[in-house]
């Protein structure tokens, strides 16, 4: 490498002229920003001039990526640069950053009831705790948002997990304070607050009624004994009886016959018991009414005992209507 020595400035000043002094030959040399960082010693405008020329983006730029959350590897991939020219400028923004973090940690959250008299790295400790989980493995960090604010990250894993946490910190006096962002961050600051609100909104289920299959067959069969004892006992002359009450029987006897394995449960044992008790009821009504007969008809029976003996005239059985057999209840004998 030949050594050149520095003899004049062109008249206009955008070029050194330079000398071998060998071979006397002459050089000339653009004075740029390069050449004049160079010529004060100024080794760090030296690399931002070469940062410039060589990346798309200016140090200014770069220092404003990294202050709002980019990595240096992020940064290094946009601008096309290796990141070791990066990190000479990111260096002074990742300690603003980190100098922010720990200024945030001194904040008071707020809370529904304002702010809190605990700080938000004692806040964010305690509830980690409640969690069973080590708040010794949270990770801070900042950067600035778009609103000029610093955001205030906390990262922590779980399992396989990470989860991560946000507040926008405002500095100010006694610390400052930190509003929540997200809802792990709502968790956090104020857990009972949100569990309460979680169990205001939590949904209540409506039960559904359900009737059993087996319920109209035990409401059948009661209905069936309520209407043989109120027809009376049946004799082999009795195929006068109208053919809608047979119709009505066999036919509950056939359902009978299909549900004949279906136990009733407990549910319906009360209301089979009352249910059968009615039926009864309404036939114990018959010998009061054979007690009103007048005493003239008493007196005409008791002279026909007298002579040959009186053929009984056999009485023919009522047949209740079919919504009484349905029902199982006596309509008004006097309709």
């Amino acid at each position: 490498m030949r050594e050149l020595r520095v003899i004049s400035v062109e008249a206009d000043g955008t070029h050194v002229v330079v000398q071998d002094d060998e071979t006397k030959e002459k050089f000339r040399i653009r004075a740029d920003d390069r050449l004049r960082a160079a010529a004060r010693g100024d080794l760090s405008r030296l690399g931002q001039i070469q940062i410039e020329m060589e990346s798309s983006l200016r140090p200014r730029e770069i220092q404003a990526r990294i202050r709002a959350g980019a990595t240096i590897e992020e940064v290094a991939a946009v601008a096309g640069v290796s990141p070791d020219r990066v990190e000479r400028f990111a260096h002074p923004v990742l300690l603003e950053r980190a100098r922010a973090a720990e200024l945030a940690a001194l904040a008071h959250p707020i809370r529904e009831d304002g702010p809190a008299v605990a700080t938000l790295g004692e806040v964010v400790d305690s509830a980690l705790a409640a969690r069973g989980q080590s708040a010794a493995a949270t990770e801070w960090d900042t950067w600035k948002g778009d609103d000029g604010f610093w955001v205030v990250q906390v990262r922590w894993q779980v399992g396989r997990t990470d989860n991560y946490a946000h507040w926008r910190f405002h500095p100010g006096a006694h610390g400052g304070t930190a509003d929540p962002l997200d809802e792990l961050a709502d968790e956090l600051t104020d857990p009972e607050a949100v569990a309460m609100q979680r169990r205001r909104l939590a949904p209540v289920s409506v039960p559904q009624m359900s009737r059993p299959a087996h319920s109209r067959t035990v409401a059948e069969s009661v209905t069936v004994d309520a209407g043989s004892v109120i027809g009376g006992p049946r004799h082999a002359n009795e195929d006068e009886t109208n053919g809608l009450t047979d119709d009505v029987i066999d036919a509950q006897i056939v359902d009978d016959a299909d549900h004949a394995d279906a136990e009733p449960t407990a549910e319906f044992d009360g209301s089979t018991e009352e249910t059968l008790q009615l039926g009864f009821s309404v036939v114990g009504e018959k010998p009061d009414r054979a007690e009103k007969e007048p005493p003239a008809a008493r007196d005409n029976a008791d002279a026909a005992d007298d002579g040959k003996p009186r053929r009984r005239k056999q009485r023919k059985p009522s047949v209740p209507a079919w919504e009484d057999v349905l029902l199982g209840v006596r309509s008004n004998p006097n309709s």
